[in-house]
């Protein structure tokens, strides 16, 4: 599944410690994103099958992404196919999540 922002869900580190049902890799994602993103991420909060599931989702996905909301509002698959390709809140988004910029600009040139 491709997330709203482009992510591979099959490669998201929350989503394989999820499948796993792992506590270790959960606490190892935590850790690296509380680094990464500068914010205090729980390993209890490392749950996800992915932001276009009906499952559960990283808390942060589920409450408050700006990104799959807008996605959600518009109708659009992810922002690779959004006619406001790149928006402020994207730029934001990619700047904190350069990966993210790197999956979007994938799925523009196919």
């Amino acid at each position: 599944m491709i997330s709203y922002c482009g992510t591979d869900c099959s490669k998201c580190e929350a989503c394989l410690a999820t499948q796993e049902d792992s506590d270790t890799k959960r606490r190892e994602v935590a850790e690296k994103w509380t680094v990464q993103y500068k914010t205090d991420i729980k390993p209890e909060q490392i749950n996800c099958q992915g932001c276009k599931s009906d499952g559960i989702k990283f808390f942060f996905t589920e409450n408050v992404c700006g990104i799959r909301a807008c996605n959600i509002e518009k109708g659009t698959p992810n922002c690779a196919g959004c006619a406001e390709y790149k928006c402020d809140k994207l730029k934001e988004f990619i700047a904190a999540a350069p990966p993210v910029g790197e999956a979007l600009e994938a799925l523009r040139s196919n």
